[in-house]
């Protein structure tokens, strides 16, 4: 995926979210879990457009 796509849909995600946070009525703490899942949805995301998602299912922690 080219890099100008990447920046492309970070920017729409980021202006949705804004929107959402902006416009819709919502308890404080929903808006809260709302914006982490998002953040940990985008960073899921890229680090499986950059590669790193499989890597890092490698690695083994405890027993």
């Amino acid at each position: 995926m080219p890099l100008i796509n990447v920046i492309l849909v970070l920017i729409v995600v980021g202006v949705l979210l804004w929107l959402v946070n902006r416009y819709i009525p919502m308890d404080h703490k929903i808006k809260s879990i709302l914006n982490g899942v998002v953040v940990i949805a985008v960073v899921l995301w890229l680090l499986n457009i950059f590669g790193l998602f499989h890597s890092l299912s490698n690695i083994h922690i405890g027993g």
